[in-house]
């Protein structure tokens, strides 16, 4: 295993305290199963139908894509709390395949809830956020709070 720019700067780990070792193996475990944006990769019950997300950070706004394929929009339901979105939903997917040579039926479903929660660098307006769904896909807009907004003069060049 490779070491990291961050273990260089601790130094050695000491021999006589494993436990200090472990439970450093562990922190650093669990540090990697968390993205820079506080997305719990760990959270949410049926991982396997909890929805793919990506994050943008815009100059004026974060915005979160969320993947929902085969969830109906009256499925899916948003919360803020301060700097916390939190995405909960109901997959119910149903599909039968039939074979009229062999009168066999094919029948696939998938279903269950799923919960994903993503930590803003900043707590946006309630009020201000907006949502929309096409397709199977959940666009959530959070504008960043006007004292959070660059700000920007052009300066004239004097002799």
């Amino acid at each position: 295993m490779s070491r990291s720019m961050l273990d260089l700067f601790r130094g050695p780990r000491s021999v006589a305290d494993p436990f200090e070792s472990m439970r450093s193996d562990f922190d650093r475990l669990f540090e990697q199963m968390r993205t820079p944006w506080g997305v719990d990769l760990t959270s949410g019950m049926g991982a396997d139908i909890a929805p793919s997300i990506e994050i943008k950070a815009k100059d004026d706004h974060i915005e979160v894509t969320a993947e929902l394929p085969g969830v109906d929009e009256k499925d899916v339901e948003l919360e803020l709390h301060d700097d916390l979105l939190t995405l909960k939903g109901e997959k119910k997917t149903e599909r039968e395949e039939k074979d009229e040579k062999s009168g066999h039926v094919f029948s696939e479903r998938s279903y269950g809830s799923f919960a994903r929660t993503v930590r803003l660098p900043y707590a946006p307006d309630p009020e201000a956020v907006t949502a929309s769904f096409d397709k199977g896909v959940l666009k959530i807009t959070a504008p960043k709070p006007p004292e959070l907004a660059p700000k920007s003069k052009k300066i004239a060049i004097g002799k």
